[in-house]
C-alpha cells in the first residue's frame, strides 16, 4: 500500500485547480492564492485560462496541456517539478479530468514521485444532480455518451438495469438525437436536462422521457447535463423487514409517515397505501 500526504512532503506539488462553470464568483479563494504561488499555471486551453487569470489579475507563465499534446506536455511538467517548482493543471470548465484531459498527467506525475492536490469547486454535474429532485444517494456517471448511433444504443442497453441514478454530458448539437436514444431505452422515466449552469440563462428542465418530443432541442444552447432516474428497484411487498426499515429511516431524518411512503412508494414502485398500513399495523 502506498500513501502520500501533499501537506507534509516538502516536494513540489501538481495542484488540480477546479475552475468555474460559468459564474466566476465560483472561483475560491485557495483556488486563487495557489495560481498566484505556483511556478507554471498547465491548462487546457490557454485563451480561456488568460481570460480568467486576467480578471483576478494573475500574471503567470502557461503551458497548454491537451488532448492531443498530452503525453509531451505532462514530460515538460515533470522536468519541471524535477526542478523544484510546483504547478498548477486547469480545464476549461470545472474540474480537470471529468470529461477532460489531465489523466496521462497525473498518472507520470505520480509515477515520477511527486504529489498531487486537488483544489475544490464547482462541478456541472454536482450542480445538476443537486437541483434535479432525483435521487442522488446512489448515481452513475458516465460522460459523453458515443456519437455513433449504434454504440450510443448499446452502451444505454449495458446501463437499463442499473439503479442508481444515471448522470450524462451532451452538446447542443447532439441533444435531440440523445433524448430520443434515452426514451427508446428507458422509456417512461423521469429526466432532467440542466443546462447554462451558474450562468444568467441557467435552465433546468424536468419531465418524462416519453414526452421528449414536446422539447424544442433547436432553442436548447450551452453544454448540457442529464440526468436519467435509475430503474425501479423489483422488491417485493412481501419483504416487509426491509420496507420498515426504510420507513424508520426516513423517519429519523423528520420525514412524517406520510411523507415516508411517498418517497418509498416512488422510489420502489410501491403503493403507498400499503407501506402506510404496514407501519401502523407493526406498530400496534
Amino acid at each position: 500500500m502506498e500513501y502520500s500526504s501533499s501537506y507534509k512532503s516538502n516536494l513540489p506539488i501538481l495542484y488540480l485547480v477546479a475552475t468555474p462553470i460559468g459564474n466566476l464568483q465560483d472561483f475560491s479563494l485557495r483556488a486563487i492564492n495557489t495560481l498566484k504561488q505556483v511556478n507554471l499555471i498547465a491548462c487546457e486551453d490557454t485563451r480561456v485560462t488568460a481570460k480568467l487569470l486576467n480578471h483576478y489579475e494573475i500574471d503567470k507563465p502557461l503551458l497548454a496541456c491537451h488532448e492531443h499534446n498530452e503525453q509531451e506536455a505532462s514530460i515538460k511538467i515533470v522536468e519541471i517539478l524535477n526542478n523544484g517548482q510546483s504547478v498548477a493543471y486547469l480545464s476549461d470548465a470545472g474540474y480537470p479530468l471529468i470529461s477532460d484531459p489531465g489523466h496521462r498527467l497525473v498518472q507520470n506525475v505520480i509515477n515520477a514521485g511527486f504529489p498531487v492536490s486537488t483544489i475544490g469547486g464547482s462541478s456541472a454535474l454536482l450542480n445538476a444532480l443537486a437541483a434535479s429532485g432525483l435521487a442522488s444517494d446512489h448515481f452513475y456517471f458516465y460522460g459523453f455518451l458515443p456519437v455513433k448511433a449504434s454504440e450510443r444504443t448499446q452502451v444505454l442497453k449495458s446501463l437499463e438495469q442499473f439503479a442508481d441514478t444515471l448522470i450524462f454530458y451532451e452538446a447542443p448539437h447532439r441533444i435531440s438525437e440523445t433524448l430520443k436514444a434515452l426514451a427508446e431505452v428507458f422509456k417512461d422515466r423521469r429526466f432532467v436536462i440542466a443546462r447554462e449552469l451558474t450562468k444568467i440563462h441557467e435552465e433546468i428542465i424536468r419531465g418524462n422521457l416519453l414526452e421528449v418530443n414536446t422539447i424544442n432541442s433547436e432553442n436548447l444552447r450551452g453544454e448540457m447535463v442529464i440526468i436519467v432516474e435509475g430503474a425501479p428497484q423489483n422488491i417485493s411487498e412481501n419483504n416487509d423487514i426491509y420496507l420498515l426499515n426504510e420507513i424508520d429511516k426516513l423517519l429519523k431524518i423528520g420525514l412524517s409517515l406520510k411523507q415516508s411512503c411517498e418517497v418509498l412508494s416512488v422510489q420502489l414502485s410501491i403503493k403507498k397505501n400499503y407501506l402506510y398500513q404496514l407501519y401502523i399495523k407493526e406498530k400496534q
